[in-house]
């Protein structure tokens, strides 16, 4: 919720901004798999992911800029562009380790 009011955003104080949600197990597991193989490959000039946005516990950040990357987002049904930051949190004691992990897993890294 917002804290204060900004005129300029349209934004009232009391107002709700976003949302958060975690993902655990199997609706986990099945999220990565569709954003590596179905999401990923959408994203227009697609590189792979930048390796360096690992925060120093091993765990993986990074913000879409656009939801319509998302197969299940009928773009007809879309008043607003919005984005989203993804939070992957992994079992690694470092950067390093985190980025030997997610690559198993099969995440798209840029070289």
């Amino acid at each position: 919720k917002a804290t204060k009011s900004i005129a300029g955003f349209k934004v009232r104080e009391e107002m709700p901004l976003g949302i958060t949600t975690t993902l655990r197990r199997e609706k986990m597991y099945t999220f990565l798999d569709r954003f590596i193989n179905l999401t990923l490959p959408r994203i227009r000039d697609f590189q792979g992911l930048d390796p360096t946005k690992f925060d120093k516990n091993g765990n993986y950040n990074l913000g879409i800029t656009d939801q319509l990357i998302f197969p299940e987002i009928d773009y007809e049904q879309v008043d607003q562009m919005l984005g989203l930051n993804i939070t992957i949190v992994t079992t690694a004691k470092n950067s390093k380790e985190g980025l030997a992990l997610l690559d198993k897993i099969g995440i798209p890294f840029s070289k």
